[in-house]
């Protein structure tokens, strides 16, 4: 395989976790079969005269923690000129973010992981609604009576959550008998002006949320994320802790029906959440557990990813 130049759209590299990051991950990957590593972040790209180009910085890294990267050598780099793109900032899904992904978009050439199109569409609450067999009872709404009513539909007791929230940040788990009750829904919903996302309470969450890695539509792996005895949310950025886990039956059907769509978008790589038999979330903006994910089953998905690059290269 030829030396490929590899461009990585992320975070600020300082922020980048050693043994956690995904990106971090692919980065040492790809370096250690010999391509290039460029990053470079939203504030970065630029558009002139019929040409995106990215104020990136080439790299050297290593799995030290608070010395995990060098810079080789920086400058304004044409996308074009790179091989592949990895669209991997963290949410939030903001004007800015739809901007970055417009102008990458205009680059010809490069390989875009995910599709800058498909990220746009994709909504992480939303896009799971697709495939409505496969998730919780589901009220998307601003109403707070009709929220209420779903409240009662639902026997007294739900989840509600921010339409773009990210990192378990700014869910709620409702009951009919709290006397907050309405000041909550007036606050998740500011007032009337905000939709919401109000799901079916599935105790099963007490146990955990199963994270499913997909690359281009197959499951490669998974991990259970556990809540902390005083806290709903199982998100590791919450507070939650990973453990090992096998894929079900119904996880595996689940994947079935969701990873055609994935491919036929473009969505390569991504992060299926699921409790309890059911779907809650998509994640494709910069889906995180591999590292775990790998020190459980002794797996590298990061080799599979990259394959998969190299093979579309090739």
């Amino acid at each position: 395989m030829r030396r490929l130049r590899i461009g990585f759209l992320i975070d600020p590299l300082e922020t980048l976790v050693v043994g956690h990051d995904t990106s971090l991950a692919f980065m040492l990957e790809c370096q250690r079969r010999g391509h290039e590593v460029h990053c470079f972040e939203q504030q970065d790209l630029e558009y002139k005269s019929g040409e995106v180009r990215a104020a990136a910085r080439m790299v050297e890294l290593q799995r030290v923690k608070g010395d995990h990267y060098r810079v080789i050598s920086e400058g304004r780099v044409p996308l074009s000129s790179l091989d592949a793109i990895f669209l991997r900032k963290d949410p939030p899904v903001d004007v800015e973010y739809l901007h970055a992904t417009q102008l990458v978009e205009l680059a010809r050439g490069p390989l875009l992981i995910n599709d800058p199109s498909a990220l746009r569409d994709a909504n992480e609450k939303l896009y799971a609604l697709q495939f409505p067999d496969l998730v919780p009872r589901t009220l998307v709404s601003r109403d707070a009576a009709a929220l209420r009513g779903f409240l009662d539909e639902l026997g007294g007791e739900m989840i509600i959550k921010p339409i773009d929230g990210f990192g378990g940040r700014g869910i709620l788990h409702l009951r009919k008998t709290d006397r907050n009750l309405n000041s909550l829904l007036e606050l998740a919903t500011a007032g009337g002006r905000v939709a919401i996302v109000a799901q079916e309470y599935l105790s099963a969450s007490r146990e955990g949320d199963k994270r499913v890695i997909l690359v281009d539509g197959e499951p490669l792996g998974a991990m259970l994320r556990v809540p902390q005895a005083d806290d709903l949310r199982g998100n590791l950025a919450a507070g939650g802790r990973s453990q090992k886990s096998e894929l079900s039956d119904r996880e595996r059907e689940i994947c079935r029906r969701v990873g055609p769509d994935l491919r036929r978008r473009g969505l390569v790589f991504v992060g299926l959440d699921v409790i309890g038999g059911f779907l809650t979330e998509v994640n494709v903006t910069s889906p995180t557990g591999i590292e775990e994910i790998n020190a459980f089953e002794g797996i590298s998905i990061e080799r599979e990813m990259i394959d998969w690059v190299e093979r579309k290269r090739a």
